[in-house]
């Protein structure tokens, strides 16, 4: 049976850091668009696709730390065991097959 502190593993901390960076990321753009809809200043179309890009990057290198997919991967965000994982999403409608990264924290 897996301990329950299986989350507190060392080796765990890059995947850690990285989450915790995609999500900050994600709260960034989340930010600048509403800021971009209520024309509030500094949300340029260009910001915006630099932290759409940079969540992209997070996210594949998240992708690429993950040592399994279909499956959650408890780590610790600061708060206790938070899960992260990768399921398969299959073709539709002309859009290739891909992995989409979930986080519950």
């Amino acid at each position: 049976m897996a301990s329950n502190l299986d989350y507190l593993d060392p080796a765990l901390i890059p995947l850690e850091e990285k989450v915790q960076a995609y999500l900050d990321a994600e709260k960034a753009l989340h930010q600048a668009s509403e800021a971009q809809k209520n024309q509030s200043v500094g949300a340029s179309p260009q910001s915006l696709q630099k932290l759409r890009e940079n969540l992209a990057r997070l996210e594949q290198e998240i992708l690429g730390m993950l040592p399994t997919r279909d499956e959650w991967v408890k780590v610790n965000l600061g708060y206790g065991p938070s899960r992260v994982g990768a399921w398969h999403v299959p073709a539709i409608n002309g859009a290739p097959e891909h992995y989409e990264l979930r986080v519950v924290h």
